[in-house]
């Protein structure tokens, strides 16, 4: 089988080991040449990837002209992006990159607009009967002030549109901050109305409140192709660190998989996608956000039997897929690791 070249973007990504891992230990054992990229110079998939090139923001007029430049240069086979502010550009000039030989494993840009919309993503869940959090959108520090007084407390605050947890707030109507201080690692998510007020002022952009979700907290991992879902693996956030799962299980609930194949199909997604979900106090999943990208504990999916990051490679390339099988219950506990580089050697630890 041919060697592929594949081009990773947000090669300093979190998620970037296991992007790595999931293309070299493909089921088709196929050698996999990465090239990775990434707006800072400095990143740890500069060590990691086979070839590295550093580029512009996705704001930059120059980043679709390098990146082009770079695959035609690399005669890269797929680009694989990693960053949500890039599916965007992405999507506007896959064909482009088609031209030159190179397919671009992103959903059309249509559905992007779709998914990196929260608000938009709780009005199909609503229409395909996914169950979703109460919200409401609020542009006034009074319409916030009425949301509250519906919502209760606590209740969260978050953009219609951001990546991670940018924008994201826990509002409580009292917390101790002396007892806090003493007892909690510092966690800027948590505030008070007060505290919220001095952030916000009376006008701000749009933001939306919406009912707090209290229970456990499920990634989903999607293989689709735009009106064919492939595979679905619910994995189960047992331990969250900053937005990352640091301890994580693959748990079979058809009920999450079946929400996630009705968002999937009518949003439009393609490749390797995600979706979020909270339970709440009764124990039913709402959707809270969709990642059409690859998730950066995505390769818990691979350890399980299901190589959903290699799948979208495949895809992009025209080639069928297997059968899979997952393992439910395989389990992925993360570590502190990093590349050590001393007088041009690198050395993983």
């Amino acid at each position: 089988m041919d060697t592929v070249r594949v081009l990773i973007t947000g090669a300093g990504a979190p998620g970037i080991r296991g992007t790595l891992y999931s293309l070299k230990s493909n089921w088709d054992n196929r050698k996999i040449t990465t090239i990775g990229v990434d707006m800072k110079g400095e990143v740890v998939g500069k060590y990691l990837c086979d070839r590295f090139y550093q580029v512009p923001p996705a704001s930059s007029e120059e980043f679709i002209p390098t990146l082009l430049d770079i695959c035609e240069r690399e005669e890269v086979d797929v680009v694989l992006p990693q960053v949500t502010a890039e599916l965007y550009p992405l999507a506007r000039y896959k064909e482009d990159f088609e031209k030159i030989g190179t397919k671009v494993a992103v959903s059309g840009y249509e559905a992007i607009e779709l998914a990196n919309s929260k608000k938009e993503l709780m009005k199909i869940a609503k229409k395909v009967g996914v169950p979703y959090p109460e919200f409401y959108v609020v542009r006034t520090w009074d319409e916030l002030e009425s949301s509250a007084e519906k919502l209760g407390f606590p209740f969260v605050v978050k953009p219609p549109v951001a990546s991670g947890m940018r924008g994201f707030r826990i509002v409580y109507k009292n917390i101790n901050r002396k007892e806090a201080f003493f007892k909690e690692k510092p966690d800027s998510s948590k505030v008070t109305m007060e505290e919220l007020h001095n952030i916000l002022g009376e006008e701000f952009p749009e933001l939306l409140a919406m009912e707090y979700l209290p229970g456990r907290e499920y990634s989903v991992d999607v293989l689709s192709s735009v009106d064919n879902v492939h595979v679905v693996v619910p994995r189960r956030r047992d331990t969250i660190r900053t937005g990352i799962t640091f301890v994580g299980t693959v748990e079979k609930r058809d009920d999450l998989i079946e929400f996630s194949e009705r968002l999937t199909l009518k949003i439009g997604l393609e490749y390797a996608t995600g979706l979020q979900f909270k339970e709440d106090e009764e124990g039913i999943p709402k959707v809270i956000e969709s990642n059409p990208r690859i998730q950066g504990t995505m390769v818990l999916s691979t350890v399980a039997g299901v190589n959903v990051i290699y799948g979208a490679v495949k895809l992009a390339l025209g080639e069928e897929l297997p059968e899979f099988r997952v393992r439910w219950g395989t389990r992925l506990l993360r570590f502190w690791g990093g590349v050590g580089v001393v007088d041009g050697e690198v050395f993983e630890i």
